[in-house]
């Protein structure tokens, strides 16, 4: 979110101006970095510019993959199937006003994905994040991430351990994300993509996995 109260206190001081002057020269710096960052960038990494710094992540381990493979699984299905908009998986660059992020998973509806263009490498802020934890993104994905996902109206975001299998369930009201549902099992219904509901299981075993993919494909 804007911290107006931010904004009031720079405004109270004597030496604003240069504090917004140094703000703006840091940030036409950044700028620079962050295209040097798009032309250093390619397929085989998966990368992030976060505040000013390129970001490589390492690779991810088996569960990490399993989790975010099924989900996929499910999601990529169920969208093509109702031809609801387009499904992101890894390597999606998605731009934001200041960062760059490859969540693990993205959606985009209709209004967005239409304008998608064969050969497009940077892609607007998804309707649809999520992130699977790990022990080096977490801090990002329940900070920074969390934060900018908010404030650039991402509707929904989960963010799923792969490790307690729990998955947490966001959604913006308001601009502010509210924990709609943090569980271990039952059944997960997402408020973006209209009908799109499955086992929280699902997203952990590879049986109730492939129950659920053939219950969507009916």
């Amino acid at each position: 979110m804007l911290h107006q109260h931010l904004v009031d206190q720079i405004l109270e001081l004597p030496d604003a101006p240069l504090l917004i002057q140094r703000v703006s020269d840091h940030l036409a710096s950044e700028r620079k970095r962050r295209e040097q960052f798009y032309n250093d960038i390619d397929e085989s990494i998966k990368a992030e510019f976060i505040n000013g710094e390129p970001i490589v992540h390492s690779p991810v381990r088996k569960e990490h993959n399993e989790v975010t493979g099924f989900l996929y699984q499910l999601l990529n299905v169920f969208v093509r199937k109702n031809k609801l908009g387009f499904v992101g998986f890894e390597k999606i660059m998605t731009v934001f006003s200041r960062n760059d992020y490859e969540p693990d998973l993205v959606f985009f509806g209709n209004e967005k994905a239409r304008l998608f263009k064969k050969g497009q490498t940077l892609f607007p802020t998804p309707d649809f994040v999520v992130e699977v934890l790990s022990a080096s993104t977490e801090k990002n994905d329940r900070g920074i991430k969390f934060d900018d996902y908010e404030t650039h109206g991402v509707g929904e975001y989960w963010i799923i351990d792969p490790i307690r299998e729990v998955v947490e369930q966001y959604t913006l009201t308001d601009g502010r994300y509210e924990l709609l549902q943090k569980s271990a099992d039952g059944t997960i219904n997402s408020t973006v993509i209209e009908g799109f509901g499955i086992p929280v299981r699902a997203l952990f075993d590879e049986a109730l996995n492939f129950a659920a993919l053939q219950t969507l494909m009916q």
